[in-house]
């Protein structure tokens, strides 16, 4: 005799939030962050400027950061060379100079989708003869380009940065690895 099996009423549980099933898309995207820690034998002003001021970012980022630095406004990030490509936008979201500054940050290309746009936060702070400054780059979609950019950029922005105001020459942001 073959024994018959009820059939479930009730709808199967969903997955805990932030767990994908297989074949459907998920509609919340992971995100994560990046935190990068220098000090740097400078003032926080010193710092700050070399932040916000397109004439000093381009000496060591090979970028300048052109924008009114006022919440709300915009910001590019225009390549120093003779095409002046713009290849990051965001807006302003706080200004504390000389001790904080927080702007969006997207691809110009993508600036239009909201999921593509992160957050970075510049905090410094002044210790004895010399500044930390920690760069706080969030809300990044985990496993994109952008984030996995930013952890090979920042580092070596950031030693450029250092060695600009201690030394007065940046070090070449563009540099490849040699060949073993």
């Amino acid at each position: 005799m073959k024994k018959e099996h009820p059939q479930p009423t009730a709808t199967p549980p969903s997955p805990p939030k932030g767990v994908e099933q297989p074949g459907k898309a998920s509609s919340a995207r992971e995100k994560t962050s990046f935190v990068y820690v220098t000090y740097i034998r400078s003032t926080p002003e010193k710092v700050f400027e070399a932040i916000t001021k397109p004439e000093i970012a381009r000496r060591y980022w090979g970028h300048e950061n052109v924008s009114d630095w006022k919440p709300g406004s915009t910001w590019e990030h225009v390549r120093a060379n003779e095409q002046r490509t713009v290849e990051l936008v965001g807006k302003v979201v706080e200004v504390s100079p000389p001790t904080r500054l927080v702007i969006t940050w997207a691809n110009a290309s993508q600036a239009a989708d909201p999921a593509s746009t992160s957050r970075v936060s510049f905090d410094v702070a002044a210790y004895e003869e010399m500044v930390r400054l920690t760069v706080t780059h969030d809300e990044l979609e985990a496993g994109s380009g952008m984030a996995k950019g930013i952890q090979q950029g920042w580092p070596i922005v950031l030693s450029s940065l250092k060695s600009l105001l201690e030394t007065g020459q940046g070090i070449d942001v563009f540099a490849k690895p040699k060949a073993a």
